[in-house]
């Protein structure tokens, strides 16, 4: 199992989780799947993910960047891949199923 795409992700401070849509290697086109992780979590695997997250939008890239407060620090969307990779391999039976797009 691996991340083949990562076509959203946002850091939901009221539920505190990590809201992805993504496709794995073996998902066609039509096929998404949509997960939410606990911040919580992120934190276990050496994520530090702070309380106060403030959505910034980028211009140039067209990506969505999430800054976090005054520290500066932002999470990429590789940092997101690298750890649902491992997060699904450590508990394969929590990655969701695939639906139709």
């Amino acid at each position: 199992m691996e991340i083949k795409e990562l076509e959203s992700f946002y850091v939901n401070e009221t539920s505190q989780t990590l809201d992805v849509t993504f496709r794995i290697l073996s998902d066609s086109d039509d096929e998404i799947r949509t997960d939410q992780i606990t911040l919580e979590e992120m934190k276990t695997f050496g994520y530090n993910i702070p309380e106060n997250v403030d959505d910034f939008y980028d211009d140039e890239d067209d990506d969505d960047i999430y800054l976090f407060g005054d520290m500066g620090e932002d999470l990429d969307e590789q940092e997101v891949i690298s750890f649902l990779n491992e997060y699904y391999l450590i508990y394969p039976n929590n990655l969701p199923d695939a639906e139709l797009y």
